[in-house]
């Protein structure tokens, strides 16, 4: 299948490491030049050339920091500036979930909630903000939103929060642009394999239907359809990519 995504520009931020990096490539590989927001300059240069070379395809490296209003703006401003425009915004720049025990209930801090919530929810509200406008000329638009099974289920209360939060922003967003021919999706990974997962956390049972861990890049492969102009039936919705969650009914 053609997903017609060759000459597309996109922005994924947190496209340095883990399942943005993933999404750079899957993107890549089908056609698409890729503007990469991360805060590390180091990285994000390494992890551009590295995907330049896999893929053949433009990949450049932005400093972006989401939690900064005006770091967000200038950043836009010189992907826009560098590429010409922007048709596709992957929104991934979190605080990795799943990876370690989160803090119970009464060892949450108001430090850590804000600053999850400011990096993940305005974060992902402040790259829209900026980019719809680019969208919303062209007539054309795919906002995705990585968020997290967390959304669906208790025992992470910034996770969860955080997560519902983003189903809720992405459910506005599509309401908002469908008008102008732009598409809003959230995808809820649950844990993930990427580069920084430990063995302890390789080592624990699956507890999903299909009895391992989903990669990085199996994500990606889903992401990347959802880009895509053969997405147009889906928006405004939940797709979920952590390889099924028994006994439960979602409609």
């Amino acid at each position: 299948m053609d997903l017609e995504l060759t000459g597309k520009r996109a922005v994924v931020t947190g496209g340095s490491r883990g399942i943005g990096r993933a999404i750079a490539v899957a993107l890549c590989r089908e056609g698409v030049d890729v503007a990469l927001f991360a805060r590390d300059r180091a990285r994000l240069d390494a992890t551009a050339s590295e995907i330049a070379d896999l893929t053949g395809r433009r990949v450049e490296g932005f400093v972006v920091d989401t939690g900064s209003e005006p770091s967000v703006i200038e950043g836009v401003r010189s992907m826009v500036q560098s590429f010409g425009g922007v048709d596709i915004l992957v929104n991934a720049a979190a605080k990795p979930g799943g990876q370690s025990k989160p803090p119970t209930y009464d060892q949450v801090t108001s430090e850590a909630f804000f600053e999850d919530m400011n990096v993940k929810v305005m974060g992902y509200l402040r790259c829209a903000q900026q980019i719809a406008p680019h969208m919303i000329n062209a007539g054309w638009g795919r906002i995705i939103n990585i968020s997290g099974l967390a959304a669906r289920n208790a025992g992470t209360v910034i996770g969860s929060v955080r997560n519902v939060a983003v189903s809720a922003l992405t459910k506005n967003l599509a309401d908002a642009l469908g008008p102008y021919g732009i598409n809003v999706t959230v995808v809820h990974p649950g844990n993930t394999v990427t580069e920084a997962t430990t063995p302890e956390v390789l080592s624990r049972p699956a507890t999903n239907i299909v009895g391992r861990m989903i990669t990085a890049a199996e994500v990606a492969d889903v992401v990347t359809l959802l880009a895509s102009p053969k997405s147009i039936a889906i928006t405004g919705d939940a797709v979920v990519v952590g390889g099924g969650s028994p006994r439960s009914i979602y409609y």
